[in-house]
C-alpha cells in the first residue's frame, strides 16, 4: 500500500509515533541541559535573575517587563511547586509577588491617563498613543496631536511656517520605524478647508497614523503655533492583559494554599493567601468599567472609546480579554465566590463561540473576536474609535505565543469546572499536534506554525520557543510535550526570559504527571 503524506503530516505522525524522539541520555547532555529536571529549573531561576535582564521583579510594568517576563516567572513557580511539592517555589513565588505588589502604581504613587493611581501596574511605549501639545507663541495650548503607531515615543511632531500668514506645516516621524506624514499648509480657523483637526482626519490612516484636537475650549478664528519639534509622550494605560498575566500566579497561590489543610495551617503561607486574593482581587476589578455582558450569557472587555490606544472603543483582543478570565478561573476556584464563576462562564462562552472545527477536529480562532469591531472593520463615520477613526477588517488568525493563553484560559476553567469539556480539551491539543508541528526547519531542529491554523512563518524563535506553554492540554494528547521538548532540547534554549522559565518548568510539570 503506498501513501501519500505530506511533509507536515508525516512530522506529526512520526512525533505521535516517536519515530522523531526528542533527545535523550547522551545527546540531550550535549545540548546542554535536561529541560525536565527540576534542576535544569533551579538554575535558570538563578540565571535569569542574577542577570538583571528585563523581567525582574522589582522591574515597573511601564514598558511590559512584569506582564512579559516576571509573570511567567511566576506562573513557573506554580506549575513547579504543582509538578513536586516542594514548598521551596512557593517560598520563591512569596519572595517575587511581595517586590511586584511593591510596583503596583498605588504604592509608586504614579497614575494611569486619567490621573488615577490604581493598585495595578500601568504601561507606556511601546504599547500606547502617543500625544503631544502644540503651543501659540505665547505658550496657549492650541492643537493635541496623537500619533497610535507603536514605540509612539521615538515620534516628533515638526511644526513649520505654510505659505501665507496664519497657515503652519506639520510633520509627524517616527524615528524608530522611519516613517512619516506630512500635512503642510494647515490653518486653525475651523471655518476653513484646511482646518487641522478636518485635514487630518481626512487623511487618516496616514504612515503614523496621526489624529488631532483642537484644545480651545471654543475654537474659532485662526492662531498661529509656534514652530520646532516637540517630541511625543506615549500615555500610561493599564492593560486588561497585563493584569491578568501578572495577577493569575497570585490567585494561583491563594487556592493552593486555601485548599491544602497543611499549608493553611502554616500561618505564613496562610496570610500571604489572604493578602494575595485581594491582590488579584483589586487588580482586576480596575477593569470592572471595559467589562460588557450580554443577556444571552457573554462576556467580554472592550477598550472604552478615548482609551490612548489604537482601536479605542473596540472590542478587545481575545488573548487580552482571556488572560484576566485566567485569574477570574482561579479566584471562582479559590473561594467559590458567584461572581468569579458567573465572569468565567461567560468568557468561556464568548471564547467557545469564536472557536471553529476543521478537517483534523481541532480548533482554530482569530486573533480578534469575529464579533467584534475590528474584526468586521468600521468606517470614519461609525463614530467607533478616536485614536483610530476607521479601520478595514482585521481578520488575522490566533498565533501560537497569544494562542497559549488562550488555551491556559480554557484549561483552568475546565479545572475549575466552570466550562469546557474534554473533547474541548482534546481539539485543542490537536490544535497543536495536527496545525502547529511543522516540518523540520533548514537548520535540522524541530519548529512550529505561526498561527493556530497551521500557516505562517515557522522562523520567529519568539513563537515556536513558546511551545511548551501548551502544556496545559498535553494530557490529551502527548505530542504536544515530546514536540515542544525537542525544540528546546535541538536548541539548547537558555535562561534569557522569564517565558523560558515558565516553559521549563512546564516540561517539569507534565513530565512528572507522565
Amino acid at each position: 500500500m503506498h501513501l501519500s503524506l505530506s511533509r507536515r503530516q508525516f512530522t506529526t505522525g512520526a512525533l505521535a509515533m516517536g519515530f522523531l524522539a526528542p533527545l535523550t541520555g547522551t545527546a540531550r547532555a550535549a545540548a546542554g541541559y535536561d529541560y525536565t529536571a527540576r534542576e535544569t529549573f533551579d538554575l535558570f531561576d538563578r540565571t535569569f535573575h542574577a542577570s538583571g535582564g528585563s523581567g525582574q521583579p522589582t522591574d515597573t510594568n511601564e514598558a511590559g517587563g512584569l506582564a512579559w517576563g516576571q509573570s511567567y516567572v511566576l506562573a513557573g513557580f506554580i506549575r513547579m511547586y504543582e509538578a513536586y511539592k516542594d514548598t521551596h517555589y512557593l517560598d520563591r513565588l512569596i519572595t517575587n509577588i511581595d517586590l511586584v505588589l511593591a510596583g503596583r502604581d498605588s504604592a509608586r504613587g504614579v497614575t494611569d491617563y486619567r490621573g488615577r493611581s490604581l493598585p495595578a501596574w500601568r504601561a507606556m511605549a511601546p504599547y500606547t498613543v502617543g500625544t503631544v501639545t502644540l503651543k501659540g507663541a505665547d505658550g496657549t495650548p492650541l492643537l493635541e496631536v496623537r500619533t497610535s503607531l507603536t514605540y509612539a515615543n521615538d515620534a516628533v511632531a515638526t511644526v513649520t511656517a505654510g505659505t501665507s500668514e496664519g497657515r503652519f506645516s506639520l510633520e509627524v516621524k517616527n524615528n524608530r520605524t522611519n516613517v512619516v506624514a506630512t500635512f503642510p499648509d494647515l490653518s486653525l480657523d475651523p471655518s476653513a478647508a484646511d482646518y487641522a483637526v478636518r485635514r487630518i482626519l481626512d487623511a487618516f490612516p496616514t504612515p503614523t497614523r496621526v489624529t488631532a484636537k483642537d484644545l480651545r475650549p471654543s475654537p474659532s478664528g485662526n492662531a498661529t503655533l509656534a514652530q520646532g519639534a516637540t517630541p511625543f509622550v506615549s500615555q500610561p494605560v493599564v492593560f486588561t492583559v497585563h493584569t491578568g498575566m501578572i495577577t493569575y500566579p497570585m490567585a494561583s497561590f491563594a487556592k493552593i494554599v486555601l485548599r491544602d489543610p497543611r499549608l493553611l495551617a502554616v500561618a505564613k503561607y496562610r496570610h500571604k493567601a489572604v493578602e494575595y486574593l485581594k491582590a488579584a482581587r483589586d487588580a482586576a476589578a480596575v477593569h470592572d468599567d471595559e467589562w460588557r455582558q450580554t443577556d444571552d450569557g457573554y462576556g467580554y472587555f472592550v477598550w472604552n472609546k478615548g482609551t490612548p490606544l489604537a482601536y479605542d472603543g473596540t472590542e478587545q483582543p481575545t488573548n487580552q480579554g482571556l488572560a484576566l478570565g485566567q485569574t477570574y478561573a482561579e479566584l471562582a476556584a479559590a473561594t467559590g465566590d458567584p461572581f468569579y464563576k458567573d465572569r468565567t462562564r461567560r468568557m468561556a462562552r464568548m471564547f467557545a463561540r469564536e472557536l471553529t472545527v476543521d478537517a483534523d477536529d481541532a480548533y482554530v480562532w482569530s486573533y480578534w473576536p469575529a464579533f467584534g469591531r475590528t474584526y468586521q472593520g468600521f468606517a470614519k463615520t461609525d463614530g467607533v474609535s478616536e485614536y483610530t477613526p476607521s479601520s478595514t477588517p482585521v481578520r488575522s488568525i490566533e498565533d501560537l505565543s497569544h494562542g497559549a493563553i488562550d488555551v491556559e484560559f480554557a484549561a483552568a476553567a475546565f479545572r475549575a469546572k466552570l466550562a469546557f469539556t474534554g473533547q474541548d480539551m482534546a481539539r485543542f491539543a490537536r490544535t497543536y499536534s495536527k496545525n502547529l508541528i511543522a516540518p523540520i526547519g533548514a537548520d535540522g531542529a524541530p519548529t512550529a506554525y505561526l498561527r493556530v491554523d497551521g500557516t505562517g512563518s515557522t522562523t520567529t524563535p519568539g513563537q515556536y520557543l513558546q511551545a511548551p506553554r501548551w502544556m496545559a492540554v498535553a494530557q490529551w494528547d502527548d505530542a504536544v510535550f515530546t514536540h515542544s521538548r525537542s525544540i528546546y532540547d535541538a536548541r539548547a534554549v537558555e535562561p534569557q526570559y522569564g517565558s523560558y522559565l515558565s516553559c521549563v518548568a512546564y516540561l517539569n510539570w507534565h513530565a512528572r504527571r507522565r
